[in-house]
């Protein structure tokens, strides 16, 4: 059989060691998910009001107007965090740092934990809201 001058023959081998000097793309780890958010939290200034007394009681306010129910799924929020049914303050329109909308009780409404890690995250990320 004759090689054609158009297509050399390269050997397989030395597509591993190019293979090897790549960067992963995807991070499938826990602790680089950690390090992430807390990344994240320490660049973010408006993200320490989630740990506010006013934050906490604001949220209780939402689930107990909300009678402690998803207003997306119906699903009754009575779980302890981390269960799928648990309550989660959700902002109806993203504050992005705008405290008038962060502490606005109309643009927060009470989600399951279940919706919120699913559905939510998927809009979010796809830029639907």
């Amino acid at each position: 059989m004759k090689r054609s001058a158009k297509c050399p023959r390269r050997p397989l081998r030395s597509l591993k060691h190019r293979l090897s000097l790549l960067k992963p793309r995807l991070e499938t780890s826990s602790v680089d998910e950690e390090t992430r958010l807390r990344l994240r939290d320490q660049q973010v200034p408006w993200r320490s009001w989630y740990g506010t007394e006013r934050w906490k009681k604001l949220r209780r306010q939402v689930w107990a107007r909300d009678h402690y129910r998803c207003q997306k799924t119906g699903v009754l929020c009575i779980g302890k965090y981390p269960s799928d049914n648990s309550p989660v303050a959700d902002h109806k329109i993203p504050h992005r740092g705008d405290p008038v909308l962060f502490w606005d009780l109309e643009n927060i409404e009470t989600v399951s934990k279940a919706y919120h890690d699913s559905e939510k995250q998927k809009q979010e990320r796809a830029g639907l809201r």
